[in-house]
């Protein structure tokens, strides 16, 4: 069930974060928009799978993206990180019921039955649920994370000098929380405090007003936050996997 559970989980973030375009995120209240997103989600998870039999969880991530998606483009409105994360939590219970309503998809499909023969390609696929454990992690926390933080920030008054650091400061989260979640699972979590320390010393030289000073530390340890969170959960996926 574990296995089917990261796929699923992949296939989400995939087509969430990696797939979806700014204007399918801005065109959702269209049905045809909304639908290929969906379908694309759909097509993702399938694929993380295996392109096994498509069974009732495959069903269950179809629809309930669609229902989740619909309800948050015509009633989610509004900045913040409340719709966000409630959009994004729902999404993960479903895909957690779409592994316990079809447990075994993962083993109905290519990458399992390829790590199950005997043959070259056997010990590597024989990796493929962590391999996928870890870009899921990798995208919920630089991709996802970005969107995260930025909702967050949202909600904040951004002081008048704050302007010039939109590209620069998220190509800077991104690579933050991309140093967090390898530190963390190399088993390196005390260089962490050095990277905000670091970053800290930098960008209160670097910013004169006390307000975007503080600004952009709130963001900082906003994503510093989220990326511990995701490598947190993924050691928790990876401790699953080694017992299973």
């Amino acid at each position: 069930m574990l296995e089917t559970a990261i796929a699923l989980l992949l296939g989400h973030v995939v087509g969430d974060f990696v797939v979806q375009t700014g204007w399918m995120a801005a065109n959702k209240r269209r049905a045809e928009v909304l639908l290929l997103h969906v379908t694309l989600v759909t097509l993702a998870s399938w694929a993380a799978l295996g392109f096994g039999p498509p069974g009732a969880g495959l069903v269950l991530i179809f629809v309930s993206h669609l229902v989740v998606d619909a309800i948050k483009a015509h009633f989610g409105g509004g900045g913040g990180a409340r719709p966000f994360l409630l959009d994004q939590a729902a999404h993960a219970v479903f895909v957690a019921a779409a592994a316990a309503v079809d447990p075994g998809a993962w083993q109905t499909g290519l990458w399992a039955a390829w790590a199950a023969a005997e043959g070259p390609a056997a010990p590597l696929m024989a990796e493929a649920p962590r391999v996928m454990l870890i870009a899921a992690a990798l995208i919920a926390a630089v991709w996802a994370g970005g969107h995260a933080v930025g909702a967050y920030m949202s909600g904040l008054p951004a002081p008048a000098d704050a302007g010039s650091l939109p590209k620069g400061g998220a190509a800077i989260g991104q690579l933050e929380r991309l140093l967090v979640l390898m530190l963390m699972l190399i088993g390196q979590p005390a260089a962490i405090g050095f990277l905000i320390a670091a970053k800290s010393v930098l960008r209160f030289n670097e910013v004169a007003n006390r307000d975007a000073s503080e600004y952009v530390i709130v963001g900082t340890l906003a994503s510093f936050a989220w990326a511990l969170a995701v490598a947190l959960a993924a050691q928790a996926g990876l401790r699953g996997l080694e017992g299973a």
